[in-house]
């Protein structure tokens, strides 16, 4: 008897073991790929109450995460340095597909983002979340790091032409998230003190110029809706106000799931997309607020010890990009749903509903998760 209880504790560690092995050959980093696991099953858990309790939608989502974690994997398989070398290429790409946005793409509610290739429609603009990291992390580890003060202007070229055509279509908010994914790619590179200084000055000096010949009238709205939403609260600023009354009705220990007043009876729109959030804060109140915050922060601690542990500037600088992109989502769309920052139509990443954001994240998690074992490959070799 003694004898069986030891065979059995014995095996244990034997079938981890098996389960690391089968993960190392899918190229697979364990501990982030359990914060992703833990944070979707939170996000499947709010979303059937956020969508009115549909089974369907619930259902489509676990397809679609399915089908993002295959990307995932499919991407982990392709080692760092064949991204460094592809990266001109799915520049060049890109831009041809915004350039073509702009000459054949669909229009739809006075946007013109998609191209329509018969069997589905797709958006160019949100492969730059991916393509614009990759490209500038290659461009700066080929020069000194720091970088020279021409190295960080052509930089700075590259990132500006595909936000100014994506600036053109309009989407203001997917055009803001590629600028700020090309700048971290600098900043971590070791931007000066100088330079950082020089783009805060020139950014407070062309608010004026952007508010007069570059945001659209809703854009501006968007803007004075942040500043007084109650000024028309049946109007632009009817989202931000129930979604203020979620978040603070949610209090310590929240409704109870599926309790929720302002997003069971349909006060609070888009509650399973871009407010989320509010649903979240609204049924489990601070509570659940802390333990989104503690996976948020256990998956950007693994993201950032992968980067402090690459072999090559070009790893560092691109997983700290996309590590800190992932950050800026994050605080966009709480800083949005909480009426702190005007609605720009980001998702709450890994929580949302949705599969183009899904995707994108999948992609980002597959290029770190490469980056995390293919290192670990060439050492043991």
């Amino acid at each position: 008897m003694f004898v069986q209880k030891k065979v059995i504790i014995d095996n244990k560690p034997h079938r981890f073991n098996n389960l690391q092995k089968l993960l190392w050959h899918l190229h697979i980093d364990l501990p982030l790929l359990l914060g992703q696991i833990l944070t979707l099953m939170l996000s499947l858990f709010i979303l059937y109450s956020a969508s009115g309790q549909h089974a369907d939608m619930l259902l489509r989502q676990i397809i679609r995460t399915g089908l993002a974690f295959c990307v995932m994997v499919c991407v982990a398989q392709i080692p760092p340095r064949l991204f460094a070398k592809s990266t001109i290429y799915l520049y060049i790409g890109g831009l041809i597909l915004l350039i073509l946005v702009e000459l054949v793409g669909d229009i739809s509610k006075g946007a013109q983002r998609w191209l329509n290739l018969g069997f589905m429609r797709i958006q160019p603009s949100e492969l730059f979340k991916v393509v614009m990291p990759l490209t500038i992390a290659a461009f700066l580890s080929r020069d000194d790091i720091p970088p020279r003060t021409s190295t960080v202007l052509w930089a700075f070229v590259i990132i500006l032409i595909p936000v100014g055509l994506i600036l053109h279509q309009p989407d203001l908010g997917t055009a803001i998230l590629i600028l700020v994914s090309g700048f971290l790619c600098v900043f971590v590179a070791g931007l000066s003190i100088w330079w950082l200084a020089t783009g805060v000055i020139a950014g407070i000096a062309i608010i004026p110029i952007m508010w007069n010949y570059v945001l659209h009238d809703y854009q501006k709205q968007r803007v004075l809706t942040l500043l007084n939403p109650e000024s028309d609260p049946l109007g632009a600023g009817y989202h931000i106000i129930q979604s203020k009354i979620a978040i603070g009705s949610g209090g310590l220990y929240g409704k109870g799931w599926l309790n929720g007043s302002q997003s069971q009876l349909d006060f609070l729109p888009e509650s399973h997309t871009d407010f989320i959030f509010a649903v979240l804060a609204e049924e489990t109140g601070l509570i659940g607020f802390l333990v989104l915050m503690a996976l948020y922060t256990y998956l950007i601690s693994r993201c950032l010890y992968i980067t402090l542990n690459a072999s090559s500037n070009f790893e560092r600088i691109l997983c700290a990009a996309l590590s800190f992109t992932f950050v800026f989502y994050i605080f966009v769309n709480i800083g949005m749903v909480s009426g702190i920052l005007p609605v720009v139509g980001v998702p709450l990443p890994l929580i949302s509903y949705g599969g183009t954001a899904m995707i994108t994240l999948s992609v980002c998690f597959g290029i770190i998760m490469s980056v995390q074992t293919h290192k670990r490959e060439l050492s043991f070799k």
